[in-house]
Order: C-alpha cells, then structure tokens, then sequence
C-alpha cells in the first residue's frame, strides 16, 4: 500500500513572497504590463525595470485625470464621473490636451465656447462705461 505524501511548502514561506507591483509601491499590474511588452515584440530585449516604470507613469496619468475629472463633476454637482467629465478635464489641461490631442472621447461632447467679449477686460473699457447710463451719476449732476 502506497503511502501518502503530505504536500510540502518550499521553503520560502507566503510572507516573503510579494507581487513586483507590491514591491514597486504601485497599484497597476506590473506583471501585466511585462507580458503585454513581451506579445507586443517592441523590442528583442527588455530591461526588468520598463515594465515598473512604464506601470507607474501609466497609474500617474490615470490618477491625475481622474483627480480633473472628479473636480469637473464636482463642480457639475455630480457624485459620479461621466465620459463628458474627462473630456472637460482632458480640455482643460493643457498639457493632457497636447498629449491626447488626436484622441476622441466617446460620450465626451465638445468645449463649450467662450464669448471674445467676456475674455477681454481693460481698465479703459470699465472705466469709460462705468459711469454712462448709470441713472445715479445723471440724477447727481442734475441737482
């Protein structure tokens, strides 16, 4: 009769084994984005920090648009982010703008445009006019 063989754990035990994403501090699957710089053949050879790096520029980008996209629905009184969310907070920056610059956002909508009139404010303007039709100032020179 044959006996039975306990199962034997190697020799490292669960503590001392930790994700490369664990030991990078990052939240994106570092593992992930190796195997995917692998399939894709962008290179004959790969250094083991590109992945890393590559996991931490991408979580960087995607929590600096989420945090622009969480103000933009903030400010739209919304407890949820929307598609038209991170178009404005795409837009509104502007160097995520010149980086997503060819890309379209599906459900985003467009800028809404801004009068030439309401961008230009000189001191000559409000001065000259502020006095003119103002019912007070001609009441006043009346009297």
């Amino acid at each position: 009769m044959p006996e039975k063989r306990s199962h034997q754990r190697p020799s490292h035990s669960r503590a001392q084994i930790r994700s490369r994403s664990s030991r990078a501090q990052l939240q994106f699957p570092v593992s992930r984005v190796d195997r995917f710089l692998r399939q894709g053949h962008y290179a004959q050879r790969l250094a083991s920090g590109a992945p890393v790096f590559l996991a931490a520029v991408l979580e960087y980008l995607t929590a600096e648009i989420l945090e622009l996209a969480g103000s933009a629905a903030r400010e739209n009184q919304k407890s949820r982010i929307a598609p038209r969310h991170v178009q404005l907070a795409v837009r509104n920056d502007a160097e995520l703008n010149q980086l997503f610059g060819h890309v379209t956002i599906s459900q985003g909508g467009v800028l809404p445009p801004i009068r030439s009139e309401l961008l230009q404010t000189t001191n000559k303007t409000c001065s000259s006019q502020s006095h003119v039709g103002h019912p007070l100032t001609h009441s006043m020179k009346a009297k």
